[in-house]
């Protein structure tokens, strides 16, 4: 596919296939990944595929409970978003939320540094790092015909995150990002034209 396929293409695709994903393309996604630019070319983005059913069941029960946790709290109105259209996307995200212990592949994105534990202004400062890494690594399963969707709510919990994949204090989980063949059909994505959301030289015209 060509990049801006890709890029125009790429929707969040939460109903994954419980079918098994070759350990080679969930490497090539990873390294995909690697290929983003990190501050000071550190290259500190690390990875960890979660495929033991075991492990998998233990992350998604902390997902879940902050999906439903979130859910309840934040249902607001977008102004953007048709009703109908922003049902169905909560519709997949609570799916996603009970059948996380299903998807075959969980691939949490971290940043490692030489000296722990880091502070507020180091972890946050490596987002910068990590993002453009989970980027690549969301285009790069979308090139190779797999559905993949960042998330956040799954490391609400980051005590229990470490525990259950041991992570150390030198390492800084960021997102999860469950892998799989989609249930459904990729299509282009919808969103604002660029031209509200663009600006030049101030906010203020």
């Amino acid at each position: 596919m060509g990049i801006f396929d890709v890029i125009y293409h790429c929707r969040s695709m939460r109903r994954l296939k419980p079918d098994p994903v070759p350990e080679e393309l969930l490497l090539r996604i990873c390294e995909a990944g690697n290929q983003a630019p990190t501050g000071s070319n550190m290259q500190g983005v690390r990875w960890i595929i979660v495929r033991d059913p075991e492990q998998r069941t233990r992350l998604a029960e902390l997902n879940r409970k902050s999906v439903l946790n979130y859910v309840d709290t934040r249902r607001v109105d977008v102004p953007h978003h048709d009703p109908a259209k922003r049902q169905r996307m909560l519709d997949a995200v609570l799916w996603q939320a009970e059948h996380m212990g299903e998807v075959p592949a969980l691939i949490l994105a971290c940043h490692q540094w030489l000296e722990a534990p880091a502070d507020d202004a180091a972890r946050a400062g490596a987002g910068g790092s990590v993002w453009p890494a989970v980027q690549n690594a969301l285009l790069a399963a979308r090139a190779l015909g797999l559905g993949a969707t960042a998330t956040t709510l799954g490391l609400v919990d980051k005590p229990a995150v470490r525990e259950v994949l041991g992570v150390p204090d030198t390492v800084e989980p960021y997102v999860l990002i469950p892998v799989g063949y989609p249930m459904g059909n990729f299509g282009p994505v919808t969103r604002l034209p660029v031209e509200e959301t663009v600006r030049y030289d101030r906010w203020e015209q």
